[in-house]
């Protein structure tokens, strides 16, 4: 979802890249029902390994609740972002975990849009 967002709303200021650690080949039906109820086709995306991105370095990496278990991707910069995994929530519960990827995606890009 956070790719979709920073899709969605980066446009000429990131070029987002999802991926996971134990990324299953198939991207969680809740994300697209999600998604889809705010206009978004997640359906047209695939879940990604970490082998399956670019090996360089970005310019931002931010990891969602991992902690010191996140693997090592080079970065510029590096956040954390505590966000539940919300793939046993209810839908309700979901889309509020939605929402929060949405924010923080919005204030990521505000800060990338501030060191211009």
């Amino acid at each position: 979802m956070a790719e979709a967002f920073g899709i969605m709303l980066g446009k000429g200021v990131i070029d987002a890249l999802s991926s996971g650690s134990h990324a299953s080949g198939m991207v969680n039906s809740k994300a697209i029902e999600s998604m889809k109820a705010i206009g978004y086709d997640l359906g047209s995306h695939i879940s990604k390994s970490l082998k399956d991105i670019p090996q360089v370095r970005y310019d931002y990496v931010v990891t969602m609740g991992c902690g010191d278990a996140c693997p090592i991707v080079r970065a510029k910069n590096r956040e954390n972002w505590e966000i539940p995994d919300p793939k046993h929530l209810e839908m309700d519960q979901f889309n509020a975990v939605r929402d929060m990827i949405k924010k923080k995606v919005i204030r990521l890009i505000e800060t990338i849009k501030s060191s211009f």
